[in-house]
């Protein structure tokens, strides 16, 4: 994997909890809204609105490089929609990232002939 492609997908692992942090403070800011006097949904939504175009245009670059599959790559969007979607997203970013480590050491080692 090269540096561009490993950096695409770090930048999308990195935006994914933020985004889903923020989508759950939405949702309660939401209900807070129509059942208390306090109202901080336009700052919420306002937040969560660039964390959102961030990780749809991270994800877009990441798809891109990595040339993933139809399915992988709609599958990151489907969790970037989910309330708590940004958590699996990022736990499976972090885990081929370290498999990759993993077998880039495998290969300058010799272990590997890959």
């Amino acid at each position: 994997m090269d540096i561009k492609t490993a950096t695409a997908l770090r930048r999308l692992r990195l935006v994914s909890a933020p985004e889903a942090v923020s989508f759950l403070i939405l949702l309660v800011c939401s209900v807070l809204k129509r059942t208390t006097d306090f109202n901080a949904v336009p700052v919420m939504g306002g937040i969560h609105g660039v964390l959102f175009i961030l990780y749809v245009i991270f994800w877009a670059d990441a798809w891109n490089r990595t040339k993933w599959p139809l399915k992988t790559g709609l599958l990151y969007f489907v969790l970037s929609v989910l309330p708590t979607g940004g958590f699996f997203a990022e736990r499976k970013l972090k885990r081929a990232a370290e498999d990759e480590v993993i077998a880039a050491r495998a290969r300058k080692e010799g272990v590997v002939g890959a």
